[in-house]
């Protein structure tokens, strides 16, 4: 599997000039995460996404305004939650002065937060108001965390939460290896929500939750190899 991650890593800059190991490869995959998660969130959880907190700034003053389908309490729980998980995040890069160490453990973090999420999903439903906001908080978090570790480590033109400055610089810059890595993270965020939408509307959550949690184990553990002591 590494050395296949390797090979997609690669890939996506010119022969010899890839610096990052399988990072790039692996934010592919956290995309794709971030895909399945948004899904869940946005269908089941009360129209509020967990990684993409442009939406909930906006969707906070629809609620405020009066719209009726929307929540006025879960776009502010997954900013202050997603928030949490960045400022978390930040502490741990300053301490271990580290970026790739830290991408890592924040990683590690998030997967068993949406283990977390997973059991409540299992055990307590996702429809009455506390297991909600029981998975919107663990769910944000862990995009939080997520998000903050990956703009510390500094691999260009690869986001894994919000496209719209990749959209931007994909349509009006010249075509290339960059264009191709924001190609990719569009592509990978895109197939990621259609595959959790596609599971929450036939079977519910758990599902796509469960195939979140999964990419971010080998997503660690890739990491830690990459990062650990030779």
């Amino acid at each position: 599997m590494r050395s296949g991650l390797r090979r997609v890593a690669d890939a996506l800059f010119p022969r010899g000039a890839n610096p990052h190991g399988v990072l790039p490869a692996l934010l592919i995959l956290l995309a794709f995460v971030t895909g399945l998660v948004d899904a869940v969130s946005f269908l089941g959880l009360g129209r509020v996404f967990v990684a993409n907190m442009t939406g909930n700034i906006v969707f906070l003053s629809f609620a405020l305004a009066g719209e009726a389908e929307m929540s006025r309490w879960a776009s502010p729980a997954a900013l202050v939650a997603f928030g949490a998980g960045a400022w978390s995040a930040g502490q741990v890069i300053r301490r271990t002065a580290n970026a790739r160490r830290a991408f890592a453990a924040a990683t590690a973090v998030h997967a068993l937060l949406l283990a977390a999420a997973l059991a409540v999903a299992l055990t307590a439903g996702h429809r009455a108001t506390g297991p909600q906001a029981a998975l919107i908080t663990l769910l944000a978090y862990g995009m939080g965390l997520q998000n903050a570790s990956v703009r510390a480590l500094g691999v260009p033109d690869l986001v894994t939460n919000v496209l719209t400055t990749t959209l931007t610089s994909l349509a009006a810059d010249t075509p290339g290896r960059a264009a191709l890595r924001r190609a990719a993270s569009v592509a990978a965020m895109f197939l990621g929500a259609l595959a959790g939408a596609t599971l929450h509307l036939t079977t519910g959550p758990a599902p796509a939750l469960a195939a979140a949690l999964i990419l971010l184990v080998v997503v660690t553990l890739m990491a830690r190899r990459r990062t650990g002591p030779p």
